[in-house]
């Protein structure tokens, strides 16, 4: 590679993953505890996309968004999990320095995508319960494909940023990432170059895409939550509660474990993967169960397919 004290980003061809700082007898439980989450990650998100598809019944707008979060979980969640469980079995740990600008681009994508989807999904259950007669008007399925192309349109652009302005910097310092995965927090601490554009323009994308996403939703809430206390009927404002303390549940999930996250110091590096952790594989598996354990329409479709199933065997 050369010289570590001026080799330029253009002479890196690897890096290595330092993953978690612990005795190496921990990988394998560390390796069976990713294997856990990633196959429930599967399990949960497949299976969520297959019953929407499938049951003509869940062909609404809420289940159209649901379908491309289980999608975005699957895939954020894959950008990560594979390498991270091959890293406990390496004695290398490397990643090439191809793969970790595909591995920082994807993430960043899907993960500022899951922002946008969930404050459409706060939007719909806003048209859901205040105006329900004209639910199905405002709700066209024209306007979310739109909703969605642009979540994906989003995250594509600030990804394209973000991951262009990280790997132009010159990595001098050395080239073990502090991480499980390519990140961005992790990449800087390994370069040498001037980092006061890169973390001004990282704090104003961050802006952008939370400020927005968090507006709408805690709007959309407080809109519904004035609407449902109107409701005469104890049922009536239970059962209207009801179809949104699944989305509320993901939301908190996946804001306090990235709050929590960029919020941790540096010199906390651990922590911060342990953060990382909660939104890179407990999120996704999370999701699909908080959605079906929550929704009576999800659990009845999915009886439906697998009593389906069984009469086929």
């Amino acid at each position: 590679m050369g010289d570590k004290g001026t080799s330029n980003y253009s002479d890196v061809t690897d890096f290595i993953l330092v993953g978690f700082r612990v005795h190496p007898e921990l990988h394998i439980l560390l390796f069976l505890l990713f294997l856990l989450f990633y196959a429930m990650i599967l399990l949960g998100n497949v299976s969520m996309m297959v019953i929407i598809i499938t049951d003509p019944r869940l062909n609404t707008p809420m289940y159209f968004f649901l379908g491309n979060l289980s999608f975005v979980d699957l895939f954020y969640s894959s950008v990560i999990a594979p390498k991270a469980m091959m890293n406990f079995w390496s004695e290398s740990k490397s990643i090439s320095f191809a793969g970790c600008v595909t591995q920082l681009f994807l993430f960043a994508l899907f993960i500022v995508t899951e922002g946008f989807l969930l404050a459409a999904m706060a939007y719909d259950r806003f048209i859901a319960i205040c105006n329900p007669l004209l639910y199905s008007v405002q709700m066209s399925a024209r306007l979310c494909v739109q909703l969605v192309a642009a979540s994906y349109f989003c995250g594509c652009v600030s990804s394209v940023i973000e991951t262009s302005m990280t790997f132009t910097l010159s990595f001098c310092a050395s080239r073990a990432i502090d991480h499980f995965y390519c990140d961005t927090r992790p990449l800087q601490r390994l370069s040498c170059s001037d980092l006061f554009i890169l973390r001004m323009v990282s704090f104003t994308l961050s802006g952008l895409i939370t400020l927005p996403t968090i507006i709408v939703i805690v709007i959309s809430y407080l809109y519904i939550v004035s609407t449902v206390l109107k409701i005469p009927s104890t049922e009536g404002r239970k059962k209207a509660f009801s179809t949104c303390s699944s989305h509320l549940g993901v939301v908190s999930v996946l804001y306090g474990a990235v709050f929590f996250m960029y919020l941790t110091p540096d010199t906390y590096p651990e922590l911060s993967k342990v953060a990382s952790l909660c939104y890179t594989l407990l999120t996704p598996m999370l999701n699909p169960l908080i959605y079906s354990l929550r929704n009576k329409d999800v659990k009845e479709a999915l009886y439906k397919l697998l009593e389906k199933k069984s009469t086929i065997l």
